[in-house]
């Protein structure tokens, strides 16, 4: 089984290419694969719960994360998360590539 890792770095609200990131990483777990999507720079906005955004990620069993450092530059709090993602540091992300049999795709 091969890890995919999907960087999402750009704003949901501007940018309507952020769905193919979110439709290919389900797409991929359902083939079987370990799929997480870390969001980071202006990627955590979909992260907060009032959005609604990422729900698909969540039901298809996707792991989400967003970068500490993100949220806080933009004001987000923890408790504002939509709650299947998790807060976590840029180490997690660095860890999470550089495992064996494991892809990052940056968007």
């Amino acid at each position: 089984m091969t890890r995919y890792v999907f960087i999402e770095s750009r704003d949901p609200f501007e940018s309507r290419d952020t769905r193919f990131v979110e439709e290919t990483a389900v797409s991929v777990k359902e083939r079987g694969h370990e799929v997480t999507v870390f969001l980071v720079q202006n990627g955590v906005l979909a992260a907060r719960k009032s959005t609604g955004r990422l729900r698909s990620l969540a039901e298809a069993g996707v792991t989400v994360l967003a970068d500490d450092f993100s949220l806080r530059e933009r004001g987000i709090k923890t408790d504002e998360l939509a709650p299947d993602i998790r807060e976590s540091g840029i180490d997690a992300l660095v860890d999470a590539i550089v495992q064996d049999n494991t892809k990052a795709l940056w968007h």
